[in-house]
């Protein structure tokens, strides 16, 4: 059996991690010239957890482990501390924090002996025919292959070619994420600041040299425009007020604006993820957006799930659509929890981020980190 994977992030190189195991071959093709790296962090908890535990057994030595999370003020100032300790309580043993590029970098050094790999490409037309899937690829090759997987995110062309446009939820929000070279002034090490405040957040995090970066997400009314400022310009203006780590984070960025993960916050809701021998997986198909968490670990499990599914069917539509059937509902859960907990990181007054600073008060009273283990593991 042969698969053609759009996509070398976290679901596309899972999924030919998982397939080449059960004896596919597998070309990935993606439209970057070279792999990324770097980007923000990433919890695995619960099916993530596990499927991790599948496919990467060695992922453990990336660990970051947990560090001391300190709520800050407009200029640096603590307001409140979050122990390690506490976390740890909170989420349990069976989970793991690593950068998503490190993510990235293990299954990719899983999957290369046994996949091919083809990059500055990208998917331009898909032909089913009856018991194939026929590829067109903009490098002018056309492929044949008994799957299709699109694991080309948000923006995937292969869910364009094949389910067309309209499937993509704007959501008022901008996001924006950096890696870091050094330990931010500000912060201290093995510890994280977060700002939160009206209509924003930004969170930076010290974890050593090449091992610490900021995170940025705010409330706009015209994402668009902001994506045309570009990250500089857009992340200048909405955070160039605060203290603490915040001022080193976009100095970096203006000397590397190109390495920036900047974009605006949608969602992907789609009636069926699958249509004969082609298949979405990931942020093509559902994006739940970085407000829900969990999407890296989605795909970690989508793509494990999807392999069992295709081992235990000759037929591969029929594999597409019971694997579809057993996930979406967890899917449609974490969605409606991104749309949900969207205040979390841009509270809309005053009033909503005392109210979280209570919540995280809470959160360190006897009994009620048992409650949090059971919430972020659920």
């Amino acid at each position: 059996m042969r698969a053609v994977i759009v996509g070398a992030g976290v679901a596309g190189l899972a999924a030919a991690v998982r397939l080449g195991r059960d004896g596919w071959e597998t070309l990935v093709v993606e439209q970057a010239p070279a792999r990324r790296s770097g980007g923000y962090l990433v919890n695995l908890l619960g099916p993530g957890f596990d499927a991790a535990e599948r496919l990467l057994p060695g992922l453990a030595a990336r660990d970051l482990g947990l560090f001391t999370t300190v709520l800050v003020r407009a200029d640096g100032r603590p307001k409140l501390t979050v122990p390690a300790e506490l976390a740890a309580a909170a989420l349990g043993k069976r989970a793991i924090t690593v950068f998503r590029g490190d993510l990235e970098s293990a299954l990719f050094a899983e999957v290369r002996p046994c996949a091919d790999f083809r990059f500055g490409t990208t998917v331009t037309a898909v032909t089913q025919e009856e018991n194939a899937v026929r590829v067109t690829l903009s490098d002018g090759t056309v492929e044949h292959a008994d799957l299709l997987i699109g694991a080309d995110g948000v923006h995937s062309a292969t869910r364009t070619a094949v389910f067309g446009d309209g499937w993509r939820v704007p959501l008022p929000y901008v996001v924006g994420a950096v890696d870091l070279p050094g330990p931010p002034a500000g912060v201290p090490e093995r510890s994280g600041t977060t700002f939160i405040g009206p209509g924003r957040t930004a969170a930076v995090i010290n974890l050593g040299p090449q091992r610490s970066s900021a995170f940025f997400a705010y409330r706009s009314e015209t994402p668009r425009s902001d994506l045309d400022r570009g990250p500089v310009d857009a992340l200048g203006a909405a955070f160039g007020d605060l203290g603490g780590g915040v001022p080193d984070a976009l100095r970096h960025l203006a000397l590397h604006p190109g390495a920036a993960y900047f974009d605006a916050v949608s969602q992907v809701v789609m009636p069926r993820w699958s249509a004969g021998r082609v298949v979405l997986l990931g942020d093509a198909a559902w994006c739940v957006t970085l407000f829900a968490g969990h999407g890296a670990g989605l795909a970690l499990a989508g793509a494990d799930q999807l392999g069992a599914a295709l081992s235990a069917h000759d037929d591969v539509p029929a594999a597409l659509a019971g694997w579809e059937r057993a996930l979406r509902p967890e899917v449609t859960r974490r969605q409606a929890l991104a749309r949900r907990g969207m205040r979390q990181y841009a509270p809309p007054n005053r009033f909503h981020v005392w109210l979280g600073d209570v919540t995280v008060r809470a959160v360190t009273l006897p009994g009620i980190r048992t409650l949090v283990r059971r919430a972020a593991t659920r």
